[in-house]
C-alpha cells in the first residue's frame, strides 16, 4: 500500500467507498457481508473508508459503525463522510444550509457511535446557499474538534476558493477514472496549488473498469446504472470495447488485467492523492495487492490515451448524477 498524508494524518491511497452498501442505489446488499468488507480492508493495508449521509439515508454509515464496534480500535479507521444531499420527494436534492449541515454532523457522529470525524466532506454545493455560509457552518464544527479535516466534493475551483476564503480546505473530491477527466483541467490544478488533498471518487467508473461489464448487460431499476447514459446503447458497447482494449494492453505489457490499470493510472496522476473503490464484498478488494510495486510510464499513459479516444466516439460524464433544487 501507498500512503498520503490529509491535514497531517497518515492516509492509504486507496479508500474503501461504500456508496453500494447503503442498500438504495446498487440493489440490495447482506448487511454482514457490508460489516466483513469494512473490516477486511486491513489485511490489503488500506485505512480509508468513505460514506455520506445519502448511501442509504445513514445506513452506510451504520454499517462502517458496526464495523468500528467489532474491529475494537476506531483509530485504526480514517474515516471519510460527506453531508448536504437529501431525498426530496423521488429525488435527490442539494441541501447546504448552515443549520442542515451541522444538524448532519451531529447526526453522523451519533450513528459512527464517535467524538470526531477524520474528514467531513459537503457532498454537492447547494445552490440556494452561497458556499461560504455552508463553509462557515463547517468551520464552527472543526473549530470544536468534532470534524479534524475540511472538505467538499463535486465543486468547481470557484467554489472551493470561495469555500477558503472563510474555512480551511483540506480535501476535494471530484470524480476522476480513465473515462471521466474533467476535473483534471481546473479542480486539480487548484488542488496542487493550494495543497488540497484530491480523493477521486468512481475510481472504476461504476465498474465500467473492472472488465466484468458486458456490451448487452441491462441494469434493474434499483441499480443507479440503469439511469447512467454510459450503461446504455449505443455508448456501452463503445465503453466496453474500450475496456476490452485495455485488458489486452494490461496483460501485453505488464501481465495485469484492466481493473490494475484503471487503478494504476489513476495513482499515477499528479497529484491524485487517494483513489476511492467501490467494493461490497470482501473478496472484491483482493485485487489491491497488484496494484502496487509498478508504475506507469509516460508511453503507457499515450497508448491509454489514444485507446479510449479510439474506441469511445460519443463519450458523456456523471452529469446524470446532479442533485436536484429544494422546493
Amino acid at each position: 500500500m501507498e500512503y498520503t498524508q490529509i491535514n497531517g494524518v497518515r492516509v492509504s491511497r486507496i479508500g474503501l467507498g461504500t456508496w453500494a452498501i447503503g442498500g438504495l442505489e446498487w440493489g440490495a446488499v447482506a448487511d454482514r457481508e457490508s460489516i466483513d468488507t469494512c473490516r477486511a480492508i486491513f489485511e490489503h493495508g488500506i485505512n480509508c473508508v468513505d460514506t455520506a449521509f445519502i448511501y442509504g439515508d445513514g445506513h452506510a454509515e451504520r454499517i462502517v459503525a458496526k464495523a468500528m464496534a467489532e474491529h475494537g480500535r476506531r483509530e485504526d479507521f480514517y474515516i471519510a463522510t460527506k453531508g448536504g444531499l437529501r431525498r426530496g420527494g423521488d429525488r435527490v436534492v442539494a441541501d447546504g444550509r448552515p443549520t442542515q449541515i451541522q444538524q448532519e454532523i451531529e447526526d453522523s457522529l451519533r450513528r459512527f457511535q464517535v467524538d470526531y470525524i477524520d474528514l467531513y466532506q459537503l457532498h454537492w454545493p447547494d445552490p440556494l446557499v452561497p458556499i461560504a455560509q455552508t463553509a462557515n457552518a463547517m468551520r464552527e464544527m472543526y473549530e470544536t474538534g468534532k470534524i479534524r479535516a475540511l472538505g467538499v466534493s463535486n465543486c468547481s475551483a470557484q467554489q472551493m476558493a470561495e469555500f477558503q476564503a472563510v474555512a480551511p480546505l483540506h480535501a476535494s473530491q471530484p470524480p476522476i477514472n480513465l473515462f471521466e477527466r474533467e476535473a483534471q483541467e481546473s479542480i486539480v490544478p487548484y488542488c496542487r496549488k493550494h495543497e488540497v488533498a484530491v480523493l477521486a471518487w468512481s475510481a472504476l467508473c461504476r465498474s465500467l473498469l473492472t472488465g466484468k461489464i458486458r456490451a448487452d448487460q441491462t441494469f434493474p431499476e434499483n441499480d443507479i446504472r440503469s439511469a447512467d447514459p454510459k450503461f446504455q446503447p449505443p455508448r456501452l458497447a463503445q465503453y466496453v470495447a474500450a475496456v476490452d482494449a485495455l485488458d489486452r494492453y494490461a496483460q501485453e505489457h505488464y501481465g495485469k488485467r484492466v481493473l490494475h490499470l484503471a487503478l494504476r493510472w489513476l495513482l499515477d496522476q499528479p497529484d491524485v492523492s487517494v483513489a476511492l473503490w467501490g467494493a461490497r464484498r470482501p473478496e472484491q478488494l483482493a485485487p489491491v495487492e497488484e496494484i502496487f510495486g509498478w508504475k506507469l510510464t509516460a508511453v503507457d499513459m499515450q497508448a491509454i490515451d489514444r485507446i479510449v479516444c479510439e474506441t469511445v466516439k460519443d463519450p458523456v460524464g456523471p452529469e446524470y448524477l446532479k442533485p436536484g433544487l429544494r422546493q
